[in-house]
């Protein structure tokens, strides 16, 4: 695998190892190793294991002393716990970013909502994942709050592997990528109204999407 220069081996592994996570190649409950993962994904011992360490933190990986790391199971009631912490935090990420983008972040929230329409159209739910987590990026960076994007990147890898893990049951791709195109194109035009009331309509879906889980496993 080659480097990239200009981004740290250790971001590069959690990247990487986020992706293999969120996609469910890593399943949930299952037992992962520093060699195994360095053989996958061709990063050494030590970015590997510093990723692991931030995987931890969010939650998506449980080490246990002497017994070894373990992929965290999927937890329904901790997404809807979740989703009142993002309820709260979005809003007011998404109402400053309407208020704060620069012209040219504004014209990359008009181009990433239309590659969202398109990942709908294509089907494409892997391809929806990457613009998801470069969508959370680009509102942390227009909201100008370092405090609301370090939640914002904390949470957010959960509720998306919840989401690959559930959505195909019920379609949801077409309906998530219009919800999060919503929340874009009002950033784009500065409303902080339009951006707040969009981001309230998507936490209203994902938690009609979660309990429909929650009931599903009863």
């Amino acid at each position: 695998m080659g480097a990239n220069p200009g981004i740290s081996l250790t971001e590069q592994a959690y990247t990487r190892i986020e992706e293999l996570i969120v996609t469910l190649q890593l399943p949930p409950g299952g037992a992962v190793s520093e060699g195994e993962l360095c053989a996958q994904t061709g990063f050494g011992r030590t970015p590997v294991r510093e990723a692991l360490q931030r995987l931890a933190r969010q939650r998506l990986v449980n080490i246990l002393p002497r017994r070894g790391m373990f992929v965290t199971e999927i937890n329904v009631e901790t997404q809807l716990q979740l989703l009142d912490l993002r309820r709260e935090v979005e809003r007011l990420m998404a109402a400053r970013a309407a208020r704060q983008a620069t012209p040219q972040e504004r014209n990359r929230f008009r181009t990433q909502a239309e590659k969202m329409d398109r990942a709908a159209r294509d089907d494409d739910d892997e391809g929806f994942l990457a613009l998801d987590k470069a969508f959370n990026a680009m509102v942390g960076a227009a909201c100008r709050n370092p405090f609301a994007r370090t939640s914002m990147e904390q949470w957010n890898p959960l509720s998306r592997r919840f989401w690959y893990q559930h959505h195909r049951n019920v379609g949801d791709l077409p309906r998530m990528a219009a919800l999060h195109a919503a929340v874009a194109r009002a950033i784009a035009d500065g409303d902080p109204d339009a951006a707040a009331q969009a981001s309230d309509a998507l936490i209203n879906h994902l938690e009609g999407f979660t309990r429909a889980a929650l009931d599903a496993g009863r």
